[in-house]
């Protein structure tokens, strides 16, 4: 099994979820994505057969500072410029994406 969280260090939920894989000894990689950006593809991949907006942090003070519930955009772009936006954590079990999912609801066997 290949799980992979999306997130980053400042992030609680994205904290949470790696002590969450830790405690049951499943091997996690971390990727931090202000650190290391998705690209467009990978951020088209996260999105595949779901709305791209869901991939945004809706609540975050970034988005609301910019007032983007008021403006209309494309997600993917706006998160290839600001990757601050994206809704973490957001966790990869081999091929399957799961934004801020219940930990306790994911696929791991």
């Amino acid at each position: 099994m290949n799980v992979i969280v999306y997130g980053t260090k400042r992030c609680a939920e994205t904290r949470k979820a790696m002590r969450f894989f830790q405690e049951r000894r499943i091997q996690a990689h971390f990727r931090d994505v202000v650190a290391e950006p998705l690209s467009a593809g990978e951020l088209r991949n996260l999105a595949n057969g779901r709305d791209a907006g869901e991939l945004l942090d809706t609540g975050s003070a970034r988005y609301v500072k910019r007032g983007m519930a008021f403006m209309e955009f494309d997600p993917i772009e706006e998160l290839e410029r600001d990757p601050a936006l994206l809704a973490t954590p957001i966790v990869r079990v081999d091929r399957r994406f799961f934004v801020r999912p219940v930990l306790e609801d994911l696929p791991l066997s």
